[in-house]
């Protein structure tokens, strides 16, 4: 499963994100989308190795106050439906 999701995230383009979020009803500034693409290609691998240890609440400065909330309901919602994946 871990080279399905590595092959996704190689191929992960700047619009993936952007449509994603979009398709959740968060528009994110650009400041907001090039954060959110840049750390998701960065961090990807350690999330997912162990998700109970990432803190979403420690990247909220990054993120308007109606975005974080947007954001982290998405997060929520997906750590709960894939966490017994991990």
């Amino acid at each position: 499963m871990f080279s399905i999701i590595e092959k996704y995230m190689n191929r992960l383009t700047i619009e993936d994100v952007n449509n994603f979020a979009l398709s959740k009803n968060c528009t994110l500034s650009q400041e907001e989308l090039n954060f959110t693409y840049l750390f998701i290609k960065k961090n990807w691998r350690d999330i997912l190795g162990n998700p109970s240890v990432f803190d979403i609440n420690r990247y909220k400065s990054n993120y308007s106050p109606e975005n974080f909330e947007k954001i982290k309901r998405v997060y929520q919602e997906y750590y709960q439906k894939f966490a017994r994946f991990l």
